[in-house]
């Protein structure tokens, strides 16, 4: 099993969508929220990923297909 954790920055046309729902179901990866921010505008959320290596690489993918912005975060995200 492998721990990632990514930021995910949504555009104003995905912000209603339950992206990160989907993201747990269809790719079997565990989602943790560490951190989020969500405005009508924009939104990014900070994520804890767990799971077999490649499907959160798929997994990740088909965000990226999506429309989000995905970067990598390292550190403690709870603690700043």
């Amino acid at each position: 099993m492998a721990v990632k954790r990514v930021r995910f920055t949504f555009p104003p046309y995905l912000i209603t969508e339950p992206v990160i729902h989907h993201l747990g179901r269809e790719f079997n990866v565990v989602t943790n929220i560490r951190r989020a921010d969500v405005r009508q505008e924009m939104g990014w959320v900070i994520l804890e990923l767990d799971g077999d290596e490649s499907e959160i690489e798929r997994g990740l993918a088909w965000v990226k297909q999506m429309g989000v912005r995905v970067d990598p975060v390292s550190g403690d995200v709870v603690e700043g």
